[in-house]
């Protein structure tokens, strides 16, 4: 009698009939993460680098003169935030620290998943808003070591507030509140999960957008 060969345990499982191993799909592990991480790091850098240049070059807000960039449009001038997105919530930094820190696993969480790191659009906003909230919550713990220089009752405090430093406006038109690259990296994060929100389902079977 001829023995009957064992099975082959070593093959890949395979959602293929035939039997065709699947292929391996891009993005779903190390890459995914790397992305994530990469993106969310060079946001957060770009915006405390930004940050750190502006003060270190105007000093706290109504020291020195604003930097003027396109006259009645656009200005470069420090500001200091306690609020949140836009000035919203002043006094309320620790809560938005809080609400921040949850927020940054809640989205580690999403990221933890293969199918969002299969999805570069997903990842792109997740890293972006990430990014976003690292650069301000950095602000939001006193961690750049500022100290109130007005007004008189709070001179020489530490500032627990959001460095702020671009001001646009038009005039007669709008005057937007000053922000900075956090805000901005929160905001096109923001658009980019409406993007993918409205985009059709992949038909059933078919690979998530890589």
């Amino acid at each position: 009698m001829v023995p009957r060969p064992s099975a082959d345990t070593s093959a890949p499982p395979s959602d293929d009939p035939s039997g065709t191993p699947a292929a391996p799909r891009r993005g779903s592990g190390a890459a995914g993460w790397g992305a994530f991480v990469g993106l969310a790091v060079v946001a957060a850098v770009a915006d405390l680098a930004t940050k750190r240049l502006l003060f270190d070059r105007l000093g706290m807000p109504g020291e020195r003169p604003p930097i003027v960039v396109v006259p009645g449009m656009l200005t470069l001038e420090t500001n200091l935030n306690e609020g949140a997105l836009f000035g919203m919530g002043q006094g309320m930094g620790m809560v938005f620290a809080a609400v921040s820190c949850a927020a940054i696993v809640g989205i580690v969480v999403l990221v933890s998943r293969p199918d969002t790191r299969r999805d570069r659009l997903l990842l792109a906003a997740l890293s972006l808003i990430t990014g976003g909230i690292v650069g301000n919550l950095w602000d939001r713990l006193g961690i750049p070591g500022l100290r109130w220089h007005a007004p008189a009752a709070r001179v020489g405090e530490p500032v627990a507030a959001v460095r702020d430093w671009i001001h646009f406006r038009l005039e007669g038109v709008i005057d937007w509140p000053i922000f900075n690259l956090a805000d901005t990296w929160l905001v096109i994060g923001a658009g980019l999960l409406v993007l993918a929100s409205f985009r059709p389902a992949p038909p059933p079977g078919d690979p998530p957008a890589a």
